[in-house]
């Protein structure tokens, strides 16, 4: 029998998934490491906890699911996008690497656009506008800010791809998780020669693209033995987060939409062919489907605002969540139901990290706005639920701008396992809401490209076909979508009164 494994590197943590073709999960394992925060609004991890956690999690996973090591055909990888691991010319680590939500590089961007002769012209270039997320704006900050660093470099590769150099010993990554580095030409699915050329950046500094179900290497000898597998287990492109969990929610064909919140919040929707947001709102990246293209509207700190209540002002909750041996999110989420409908009158603006969709503004900030003496903890949670999802139908909006067609939305990451948050996302959003018969995200759908490269199916649409199943909907409720269709204006309305103050906050 045939086993795959999807390996996805996250923000928080690693996590490992072992499955059949026919998209079993086998076995399961998460490890967990940090990340730092030099300064505010940084943000950084060691890539040898990535490796220490890819090690632990597949170790784990044979335990549990019993499996032979002769058995695993393939590994697939998925990875928080955008991040910079620089290597040197000995393929050693040079510093951290600087993460997607990392803001340091609001003037690298300013530079790219100038030195792209502009902001369109560098959209025409490689489809989206620069961003503060994105990994060529970290090149830029590292050779203006630290040149002695500079002066090593000799590759840099995104979380997953280095990783794959670990397993593999190749220098490879795949179209989906490139097109977040802005030096993808995403139309031609090829590295952007004139952008690399007006930034005076080396072709040689990135990896070879792949397409996602594409043979990318073999495990070394060393890389098998640590993980306890064999030299004939093969590691394929994969995708980047985002379009990894996509492809385990089957979103592989026209008119599907699924949101993730995870961390960050997605809004993901397929394409056949390249389509353009002329005003760069939200992103158009390579798929990870052969051929085809995909829209996103990435929201910074989505169920990150939770977990940020959660770690600073919940500690009574906490405690009691250990009495009751459950999780706290339950009852966080108990005492938002409790709470009304639009937590009267309360707004929270999820922008704890700055923002990328609608507004890629690394100087937005998070605020409670409508604070009175009636409000209590409930309305507090609620309310950043209740933002979080305004901010993904600030993508949904414009996707529907663009008559991208949503004929059906599919839930997932971990905020799709509370069924209160997916009523929440039906009543904003006005449609019905799916959720499926995994909710194991990006993991997933890395271990399903794995299983197409692995030679089980032609492509990846014939495996999702077999594995991914709607197993639940819920539509809105008509009383809540009122309230929701009066407040969604408001909620829009306040960053534009608080950008000018967000900017001069920033200068403090």
């Amino acid at each position: 029998m045939n086993i795959y494994l999807g390996i996805d590197i996250g923000t928080s943590g690693t996590k490992t998934l072992a499955i059949q073709a026919d998209g079993t999960i086998l076995a399961r394992a998460t490890a967990f490491y940090p990340c730092f925060v030099p300064q505010p609004l940084w943000s950084e991890q060691n890539p040898d906890d990535w490796f220490a956690a890819v090690i632990k999690t597949v170790r784990q996973v044979l335990e549990q699911g019993k499996i032979a090591k002769e058995d695993v055909k393939a590994i697939g990888l998925s990875g928080q996008m955008h991040g910079s691991v620089f290597l040197d010319k000995n393929h050693k680590v040079i510093r951290n690497a600087i993460l997607w939500n990392d803001q340091r590089t609001v003037k690298e961007c300013e530079e790219i656009e100038r030195l792209a002769g502009g902001r369109d012209s560098l959209i025409s270039m490689v489809a989206n506008p620069a961003m503060t997320g994105f990994t060529a704006p970290k090149i830029l900050w590292l050779r203006n800010k630290e040149p002695e660093n500079y002066e090593k470099l000799s590759k840099v590769l995104l979380p997953k791809d280095e990783i794959r150099r670990r397993l593999t010993g190749e220098f490879a990554t795949e179209v989906s998780d490139a097109s977040g580095m802005l030096l993808l030409d995403v139309a031609h699915r090829q590295w952007s020669q004139p952008l690399l050329s007006a930034l005076q950046l080396d072709k040689n500094l990135l990896a070879t693209v792949y397409e996602s179900e594409e043979i990318t290497g073999n495990l070394t000898k060393e890389a098998a033995e640590l993980l306890g597998l064999t030299t004939n287990c093969q590691v394929v492109g994969g995708a980047g987060d985002c379009a990894a969990g996509a492809v385990g929610n089957g979103i592989v064909r026209s008119g599907i939409l699924s949101t993730s919140i995870g961390t960050s919040g997605v809004m993901f929707i397929h394409s056949d062919e390249m389509k353009l947001d002329q005003q760069g709102r939200v992103h158009t990246f390579c798929h990870a489907v052969h051929g085809k293209w995909h829209m996103m509207g990435v929201n910074l700190s989505s169920g990150g605002s939770l977990q940020w209540f959660r770690n600073n002002l919940c500690d009574s909750l906490l405690e009691e969540a250990k009495k009751q041996n459950r999780d706290v999110y339950e009852l966080m989420t108990a005492e938002a139901e409790k709470t009304p409908v639009g937590a009267e009158g309360l707004f929270f603006l999820p922008y704890l990290s700055g923002e990328r969709t609608p507004h890629a503004d690394p100087n937005a900030r998070g605020a409670f706005i409508g604070l009175t003496l009636a409000h209590a903890r409930g309305h507090l949670i609620r309310s950043i639920m209740e933002g979080v999802t305004f901010s993904m139908r600030d993508s949904l909006e414009i996707f529907r701008s663009l008559n991208v067609p949503v004929e059906e939305i599919r839930a997932g990451g971990g905020g799709s396992r509370s069924p209160f948050w997916r009523q929440m996302q039906a009543d904003v959003f006005g449609q019905r809401v799916s959720t499926l018969n995994s909710d194991e995200g990006a993991a997933f759908g890395a271990a399903l490209l794995a299983t197409v490269g692995g030679g089980e199916y032609q492509n990846i649409e014939d495996a999702c076909q077999v594995a991914v199943s709607t197993v639940q909907t819920v539509s809105p409720i008509p009383e809540n979508q009122k309230i929701y269709q009066k407040s969604f204006p408001i909620y829009q309305q306040l960053y534009r009164s608080l950008k000018n103050d967000f900017q001069t906050i920033a200068q403090l």
